[in-house]
């Protein structure tokens, strides 16, 4: 014994640790009459998993740490195969995204409470950057009406705290703390936190959001912003509006035709597509360009107007007829290191979290979605890890929170990009815009600007069709969909976030604690074609009016839950396989929130359909459980009770893959409950489709999984019955003892040794008569045979079986020599 182990023991010694309690690996499997031994030396034993192990498991290795690195940069593994097909591809996405984004980013920046050139800063930073750690060639990043309008409720809450703190340094210093969390987050590979968002959760949220913005634009798009706050509560926007509706102006004009003009270029190009799909890629280019040539035709429209003002100043866009964006500064005006000070952190700390939430709901969803259409497959850490940096860095330039856009990746999708590279492409466009386009931008109209930002977020609402097909799918979940919509409506875009999270949460944890199992029934079943049966090996087909034929060759054995809760035919009526043997599947795992659900419903049927093994084993009344006080008095037990008795509960566990304490102690509980029914005997307890090694190791430590001493006196006859498979090839032991086992067969039955080289089968009762000895011993040196096996699950865990049909089985057999026994024993006692 190594010297650590001998620390190990006697320091399990001082503390009274007892390593043998309930030690299975001893060889009392067996009792002599079993067709595998644990002790040959062609058998299997499963090791349990060790502590030690899984540490090992999870130490990153030195290749473990080089692809880490490797990672971080994706854009290493196709950069240095970039070719002029692909740079085509990206000039074409390229460009038409950097015409898209200029009007929407400016737009987008009004939302956010800021002039409009941080929105064209924010729309640079996150093209130039994303491409690095991209692993969507399709999602563009910069600045969406939803971050935007968050970023506008942080900067006004801020400024109502401090008000002589610029708009820009707290968009700026809500980018940093963002993006250090979301960093964070994917240095350390936690993208999967971003599954706890569900679908349900993720649409409300776009859905709820959208109509929280058109309805607050549209005040701004009649001339009303003036007179009311718009960024109050949706319903309460809409009564203002309409109260203020006599006093809408010029910019009504400018609006309301902007947005039929933009609906109306939509629904030509689109009946164009459909008219003359030979054509269809022209069209789809004009129309991705319909918010450009709105912004363009009013912005001359707007020129034409204001002809007289006497130079680009805030004055002069004050005297404009509409509402004009005014000027906005050439270059990189605000680029600094950004001011974060712990003033800032105190007022905005409140908002990080839905701001991250937001941030990731709308990059990781819109990348999956576009992943899944293209053919690729995102990583949601590095996609973190992008997101991180690019709202770290950019408020270096003036940029404040970006995400992914839906309507521009669609776009940019639809356009045939073919790398990330093209976000540069589209990062120069706006760059050029930044530096050649400031005079242009003085005459924007901001009520048409206001239509471009209501005729974007229209796409982000989810259609009735699609809410149809949630009703279909999972009814209560709609009702989730709904409640975010109007707490986004009647309070807020980040309440009703919250809203959804939370309520989904509660409904998978409702499942969860309430999980409910099934009792299953064994029913015979046939493949059928038209009206012939398929025999068991699918090749051949038996035709039932020949009477030379077995039926009985086509069927199987299925087990459905008894009571059709599955929608099966409820013509057909499983029923429990054997008197007193129950099979039982759990449904959405066992663990420690539906351990005692479970088991309490299980034990609830048990209990109703066997009786107690020894009714009469309390001697007098007052001996009995004040729970089960028995018949009432002058009564007399019911002595013509048909139902049996227990005799094994097998338990499927393809749905557990995880074991924890309160789960396994509330089995031994139920163990020790069932065993107190059934005394004298005691209940076998069989476990299928156990794959996780853990959980049967927990299950083993429980002592569950083989015999212990009390069983062994219980099934001294017990023969366990094992599953073995075919293994294939000729050089291994399992092939050395086989030809052994058909020599012997061969000379038992009168023939030649030579009839083995044909490859003769063994029969299942001829493998049943095999001894132990007959495996261990050494073969001689014939030719190999075709047909190998070996056990697959280990010798040492008798009760854990490959499926329900193997488990049944050996329950089944037990069961049997269990009642031999007693028969013996009973005529035994009478002839004495």
């Amino acid at each position: 014994m190594v010297t650590s182990t001998q620390i190990g023991h006697g320091l399990a010694k001082g503390l009274g640790i007892k390593l043998e309690y309930r030690n299975d690996h001893n060889d009392k499997v067996t009792r002599g009459e079993s067709m595998f031994s644990v002790a040959s030396a062609d058998s299997y034993t499963e090791d349990e998993p060790t502590a030690a192990e899984w540490f090992r498991s999870q130490r990153p290795t030195l290749q473990n740490v080089r692809q880490y690195f490797v990672d971080l940069f994706p854009f290493m593994k196709w950069i240095f195969r970039y070719n002029v097909q692909w740079l085509i591809g990206d000039l074409v996405a390229g460009i038409t995204i950097g015409a898209v984004v200029v009007p929407q980013a400016m737009a987008y920046a009004d939302l956010a409470e800021l002039p409009p050139q941080f929105g064209l800063y924010s729309s640079f930073m996150g093209v130039i950057l994303y491409w690095f750690f991209a692993t969507s060639k399709d999602i563009t990043i910069g600045p969406v009406a939803v971050m935007s309008t968050v970023t506008g409720t942080v900067v006004l809450h801020a400024q109502s705290v401090e008000p002589n703190m610029p708009a820009y340094v707290i968009a700026g210093s809500l980018s940093i703390m963002c993006g250090a969390v979301i960093t964070f987050l994917g240095l350390a590979r936690l993208g999967w936190l971003v599954d706890f968002i569900p679908l349900v959760a993720i649409a409300a949220y776009m859905t709820g959001s959208a109509l929280f913005i058109a309805i607050g634009q549209v005040p701004t798009m009649l001339g009303l912003s003036d007179y009311f706050d718009t960024r109050q509560e949706s319903f309460l926007v809409v009564i203002r509006t309409l109260q203020y509706l006599p006093k809408t102006n010029m910019n009504a004009a400018m609006g309301l035709s902007a947005l039929a003009m933009l609906y109306l270029i939509r629904f030509g190009f689109n009946f164009l597509a459909k008219k003359q799909p030979n054509r269809r890629k022209v069209w789809f280019f004009c129309n991705t360009l319909r918010s450009v040539f709105v912004i363009l035709l009013y912005t001359f429209i707007s020129a034409m107007v204001n002809l007289d003002l006497p130079d680009h100043s805030e004055d002069s866009a004050d005297m404009a007829p509409f509402s004009i964006t005014g000027p906005v500064p050439r270059g990189f005006q605000h680029a600094e290191v950004p001011r974060i000070t712990i003033d800032v952190i105190r007022v905005i700390a409140g908002y990080i979290p839905v701001s991250v939430i937001v941030i990731l709901i709308e990059h990781i969803s819109i990348a999956k979605s576009f992943g899944r259409i293209n053919n690729y497959t995102i990583d949601p850490s590095q996609e973190m890890v992008a997101m991180g940096v690019t709202n770290l860095l950019g408020p270096f330039l003036g940029g404040y929170p970006a995400t992914g856009s839906f309507s521009r990746t669609a776009i940019k999708s639809k356009a045939g990009v073919r790398t990330p590279f093209a976000g540069v492409i589209t990062g120069l466009v706006v760059l050029l815009a930044i530096y050649a386009l400031p005079a242009v931008f003085f005459y924007i109209p901001k009520a048409s600007l206001s239509a471009v930002i209501i005729h974007a977020v229209g796409d982000l609402i989810t259609p009735p069709n699609t809410v149809y097909q949630f009703w279909r799918t999972s009814p209560f979940e709609v009702f989730i969909f709904f409640i975010g919509v109007f707490v986004t409506i009647f309070s807020s875009i980040e309440n009703g976030i919250y809203a959804t999270i939370a309520i989904s949460l509660a409904l998978y944890l409702f499942r969860i604690f309430k999980a409910q199992g099934r009792f299953l029934g064994k029913v015979k079943v046939h493949s059928v074609i038209g009206d012939h049966l398929i025999e068991s090996d699918g090749a051949h087909v038996v035709d039932p009016s020949r009477p030379d034929n077995d039926p009985d060759a086509s069927a199987r054995n299925i087990f459905l839950p008894i009571g059709a809760e599955d929608g099966s035919n409820p013509m057909i009526k499983p029923q429990h396989p054997y008197p007193g043997i129950f099979i039982y599947r759990f449904s959405e795992g066992y663990n420690y929130p539906n351990a005692n659900h479970y088991t309490d419903y299980m034990l609830e049927v048990i209990f109703k359909e066997t009786q107690r093994t020894n009714p009469n084993s309390w001697a007098r009344p007052g001996d009995r459980p004040w729970n089960n006080p028995g018949p009432r008095k002058g009564k007399e037990l019911n002595v013509d009770d048909q139902r049996p008795t227990l005799k094994a509960v097998i338990l499927d566990m393809s749905s557990v893959n995880h074991l924890d304490l309160t789960s396994v102690q509330n089995l031994i509980d139920v163990r020790n409950q069932l065993d107190r029914y059934a005394a004298p005997d005691k209940v076998q307890w069989h476990f299928a489709h156990v794959h996780n090694r853990w959980a049967k190791r927990a299950l083993v430590a429980a002592g569950f999984g083989y015999s212990t001493t009390e069983e062994d006196v219980s099934f001294q006859r017990w023969k366990p019955l094992f599953s073995v498979a075919e293994l294939g090839g000729s050089e291994s032991a399992a092939a050395e003892a086989e030809r052994r086992i058909n020599m012997r067969l061969g000379s038992m039955k009168g023939s030649a040794p030579d009839d083995v080289e044909e490859g003769k089968r063994v029969t299942s009762r001829e493998v049943e008569s095999i001894t132990p000895a007959s495996l261990s011993s050494s073969a001689p040196d014939e030719k190999n045979p075709t047909w190998k096996v070996a056990v697959v699950h280990g010798l040492n865990r008798p009760f854990f079986h490959i499926d329900l049909t193997s488990a049944l089985q050996s329950a089944i057999r037990n069961t049997e020599a269990l009642r031999v026994r007693t028969d013996e024993d009973v005529q035994s006692t009478k002839e004495v």
